[in-house]
């Protein structure tokens, strides 16, 4: 489906007011019927993802870690089975999965001799039955499975709907019979930095010829499209397989086409570069 930058900026506007919490993506459903689950869900995790690196520093002062800390303590001493730590994170505005990692890592320095490694704090997220504490194991639990947005369950879910839209890219490709080279075969002749799949033949579609494709399991909107083109899209300007060069100039235009939530940049070379998706039929 497409949707307009318009109503792009109606959803990204109401999520300003609203906490990130499955409730209030049903509310959020209630408000725009006509968009899908996925596409909400995929503009929601952006949005809250943008303003979480706006406010993180503040969450991780000296003060604030050791704030957050005794008010943990004092809440599982009264009861430890209440989701403390869930409530913490919502009161104050920040990510369950992030805040379980700074009690975590407040209380292994507390409790163990060395400070512990980034690796052993994200193996205990991703198992928090590896927590030397019961009680903090379950509160580190809670907070994972009701992220909607950060930690390792949502990792695992964001990695599995990537692969899936690859699978189903590849599979219109193999459907409408045109010939391409993916990335394994483009890393396999040497190349780092390669698009999800090459088109041997370039395609028209809508007007505009389009040598490549890039399949990204996010939304796209403009700071996303920016991102990537510094991050990742540039770095294909002027390389050639082939003998076809992949890009030359490029722009972005302000639209965005969703798949199950997931949106599809076909970046095209020719004598303008636009953004453009793929849909099913």
């Amino acid at each position: 489906m497409i949707l307009t930058k318009a109503q792009y900026d109606e959803i990204a506007q109401c999520l300003v007011s609203v906490p990130p919490t499955r409730q209030s993506l049903r509310k959020l459903k209630q408000r725009f019927p006509s968009q899908s689950q996925a596409t909400l869900l995929s503009i929601f995790s952006q949005e809250y993802q943008k303003h979480i690196k706006r406010t993180h520093a503040k969450h991780h002062t000296s003060e604030a870690i050791e704030s957050y800390y005794q008010r943990y303590l004092n809440g599982v001493g009264r009861n430890g089975a209440a989701p403390v730590l869930l409530e913490l994170a919502n009161e104050v505005d920040y990510a369950p999965s992030l805040m379980a990692r700074i009690i975590l890592e407040r209380f292994l320095q507390e409790h163990e001799e060395t400070p512990p490694s980034k690796s052993v704090i994200n193996s205990m997220l991703r198992d928090p039955s590896q927590i030397p504490d019961g009680v903090l194991a379950n509160q580190v639990y809670q907070c994972i499975v009701n992220d909607c947005c950060y930690g390792p369950l949502v990792d695992c879910i964001k990695h599995a709907i990537g692969h899936e839209h690859e699978v189903l890219l590849r599979d219109m490709l193999l459907e409408k019979n045109l010939s391409f080279l993916d990335e394994d075969q483009l890393r396999a002749k040497g190349y780092d930095k390669t698009p999800d799949f090459i088109l041997q033949v370039p395609v028209a579609v809508e007007g505009h010829i389009i040598h490549w494709i890039e399949s990204k399991a996010s939304f796209g909107d403009e700071c996303s499209h920016h991102a990537y083109l510094h991050d990742q899209f540039w770095s294909y300007w002027n390389r050639d397989v082939s003998m076809e060069k992949w890009v030359s100039t490029m722009k972005v235009r302000s639209t965005s086409t969703v798949i199950n939530g997931t949106w599809y940049g076909v970046w095209t070379s020719g004598s303008t570069r636009e953004w453009w998706g793929l849909r099913r039929t």
